[in-house]
């Protein structure tokens, strides 16, 4: 049925409705618009940040700070029931994540050579969430929690590692070199952020809800940062798909790397670059271990309950992260632009020389906290970027392979190792806290000169490998 034709007066009401509603509607594009600016503009001011580049980098730095709130939560904990299961027995537990990551390092490889990352990585999330659910379950199910607490140590360690590596290998192949150097430093900031919430949750919690009845909330802040780095992923294969229909030879990311399941150890074997970061992760985990189980051995003799224990760890972590926070926002991205890789590299060992040596001259608790601290500090705010940024230079295959067993295999390696030649050192030899100073302080210049020789192999890689980069007419607007 036809409707009657409207009269001039219905017809001018009904012309200035249309044009109310759209300009209701441009108005609100126009304030959404005026949103997205100055959210873009505010974090220009933060980070030295290119067009088009906003989304993925925010969803990066909350994907990060969900992981790295879940694992602070845990971390209290986990060092509090290693001083109760035994000084003596750390060592061993190290020796046992050493072995844990050997028969997973193998499994990554496979998921890795086999799967597109977007299928792999929320595998890798969601197994750990998995994980947190079982430890809670078991915790109430069993009273006797001795071995539980030493397997929890073992597989939080291990939680860390693989987490962390599977996040930063997305980064290494999401961002390109250029980008790395630029925003790295920003996107660990949120490692830091999520450092001041775990803890600070461990405060606040522990004692009213009891610490075991925190890794549920752990599982959901993992969980999260699962969705995110899944939009991380989408925001990729969206610039892919632009570079496709402008004609831009962008790398396909959506498939599994190839080679096979112990393909990162021959990647590492045979690149005298991948040596390099794998040895200079060696000596970056002896001189944090040394001062880790010196304050370990401090800590028992100082506090004689648990509980008292994890409150310790949770300050301390507290403020680790916090001042972390303001140097990876604030500054590293500036101090990189304008002293490059291989300053920034060295400049902790060299920090690591001196506060070693502080220590054998006053090896009192403060001083020890103080230098661990300082290390801790300078790990996250300029060690872990630049070390990350090192990948950005590799092969694909490398980033997700040799990276993952570098950052977890080699770390823990080391790790065991160190823990061993501590125990041997100060049980056997009779060795004291200002004999460990001096040796932390000879490991320390080794790691420098290592930490230079890198810094110059990564600036010659720099100039001959190609930087990734969308052109000009697929950038879209922060």
């Amino acid at each position: 049925m036809l409707r009657p034709p409207l009269r001039a007066g219905q017809a001018r009401r009904a012309a200035a409705a249309r044009s109310t509603n759209q300009h209701h509607g441009a108005a609100h594009q126009v304030t959404t618009n005026s949103d997205e600016a100055r959210g873009a503009a505010l974090l220009r001011r933060l980070v030295v940040l290119e067009p088009g580049e906003a989304p993925a980098v925010l969803a990066s730095l909350v994907t990060l700070f969900c992981t790295f709130s879940s694992y602070a939560i845990l971390r209290p904990v986990r060092d509090a029931l290693g001083v109760t299961s035994g000084l003596e027995k750390i060592p061993y537990l190290f020796w046992g994540v050493f072995f844990v990551m050997l028969l997973l390092q193998p499994v990554y490889g496979w998921l890795t050579s086999r799967f597109a990352r977007s299928v792999f990585l929320p595998w890798v999330y969601g197994f750990f969430i998995l994980n947190l659910l079982a430890f809670w379950g078991w915790f109430h199910l069993q009273a006797d929690h001795t071995w539980i607490a030493r397997s929890y140590y073992v597989w939080v360690s291990v939680f860390n590692l693989f987490v962390v590596a599977a996040f930063w290998s997305l980064m290494a192949d999401v961002f390109s070199r250029e980008q790395a150097v630029r925003l790295f430093g920003f996107i660990w900031a949120g490692a830091s952020a999520g450092g001041l919430i775990g803890p600070f949750i461990d405060r606040l919690l522990a004692v009213p809800l009891g610490a075991i009845n925190l890794l549920p909330i752990s599982a959901a802040l993992l969980f999260v940062g699962l969705l995110l780095m899944m939009r991380v992923i989408r925001w990729q294969r969206s610039q892919g798909a632009l570079a496709d229909a402008a004609g831009a030879a962008v790398p396909r990311a959506e498939r599994g790397v190839g080679g096979g399941v112990l393909a990162a150890f021959a990647q590492v074997g045979r690149s005298p670059y991948l040596i390099g970061i794998a040895v200079f992760v060696f000596f970056m985990t002896w001189v944090t271990t040394f001062l880790y189980l010196q304050q370990q051995s401090f800590v028992a003799s100082v506090y004689h309950s648990a509980d008292e224990r994890a409150r310790f760890f949770a300050t301390i972590d507290f403020w680790v992260q916090a001042t972390s926070l303001v140097l990876q926002s604030l500054l590293f991205s500036r101090l990189f632009k304008r002293f490059g890789m291989r300053a920034l590299l060295v400049s902790v060992p060299l920090m690591m020389v001196g506060a070693y040596a502080l220590y054998a001259l006053v090896p009192t608790f403060m001083v020890l906290n103080w230098v661990y601290g300082a290390r801790r500090v300078a790990d996250y705010a300029i060690t872990r970027p630049c070390r990350d940024s090192l990948f950005t230079v590799v092969s694909r295959e490398e980033k997700y392979q040799a990276k993952s067993l570098i950052d977890t295999f080699a770390y823990r390696g080391g790790d065991a190792l160190s823990g061993s030649l501590y125990k041997a050192l100060t049980g056997g030899l009779g060795f004291g806290h200002g004999a460990i100073g001096w040796l932390g302080a000879a490991v320390a210049a080794l790691w420098a000169v290592l930490a230079l020789t890198l810094g110059r192999a990564f600036q010659q890689r720099a100039g001959t490998v190609p930087e990734r980069k969308l052109p000009a007419s697929v950038r879209v607007r922060a």
